[in-house]
């Protein structure tokens, strides 16, 4: 895996956090009713609650959030499920109102404000990393056509699973 070069779930993550943020400002843009969702996000991951939702989390920190280790973030980005939360912590922050939000997250749902962290940093930074084609066509690039490698036979104890008789 190269350095640039990360989980397909965090670049589907980044993806739905763009088309998020489009769909609350809306067309054309309604900012104020953007700002109205952000903060009332950022009062409600602060007192500890707030939707357990990695997208949701990400749009509650994507406008308040600084990094300090792009390379680190990146590095980070390679696995979705683990990885180590407080390692992620170190390397972002969030600073006036939303300093009590970025606490209460990583305090209260690390492996999920992680995977947010890291998804809020790949949408603003999109030039950092590649989004892997998943698409039909890409998938099925390297097939030749040619299926005789795919052995079609079955063993007979596999057979016999199925041909029993009462």
């Amino acid at each position: 895996m190269s350095n640039r070069t990360i989980h397909p779930e965090f670049a589907y993550q980044s993806r739905e956090l763009g088309g998020q943020i489009d769909g609350i400002l809306g067309d054309p843009p309604n900012r104020k009713n953007y700002a109205l969702m952000q903060a009332a996000l950022v009062s409600e991951y602060a007192a500890g609650g707030g939707i357990e939702d990695v997208n949701m989390m990400s749009f509650a920190l994507v406008d308040h959030i600084t990094f300090s280790n792009p390379k680190g973030l990146l590095m980070e980005a390679g696995e979705y499920e683990g990885g180590d939360p407080s390692a992620v912590f170190c390397m972002a922050a969030c600073e006036g109102e939303a300093a009590a939000m970025y606490a209460a997250i990583t305090e209260h749902h690390p492996d999920l404000a992680r995977q947010a962290i890291i998804t809020a940093f790949l949408f603003k930074h999109p030039r950092k990393w590649d989004d892997e084609d998943q698409s039909l066509e890409q998938l099925s690039k390297d097939d030749d056509g040619d299926d005789a490698h795919d052995d079609d036979s079955v063993t007979d104890d596999f057979a016999q699973m199925f041909d029993q008789e009462d």
